[in-house]
């Protein structure tokens, strides 16, 4: 399965004064919140040589590979 990520920002500027400038800002990170899952637990087998036995978490998926939406927001004078 590709990778998906969508990031996405916008920002607005509001002039105070002819020397200063104040900047909004608002950034998303994963903006869709697609799921990217991390390689599925390999260990079929556990035991030693003379005993295996069946691994219960052969084949879970146990962690994402990215992580989830994030949303950030920043003031910035300017001047």
């Amino acid at each position: 399965m590709p990778f998906k990520r969508l990031d996405f920002s916008t920002f607005k500027d509001m002039h105070l004064s002819e020397r200063f400038m104040l900047q909004f800002r608002a950034e998303f990170f994963n903006i869709l919140n697609h799921p990217s899952f991390a390689y599925p637990n390999q260990v079929v087998f556990t035991g030693n040589s003379s005993s295996y036995s069946y691994s219960p978490s052969a084949g879970t998926i146990t962690a994402a590979s990215t992580t989830s939406r994030q949303i950030q927001f920043a003031l910035k004078l300017l001047f």
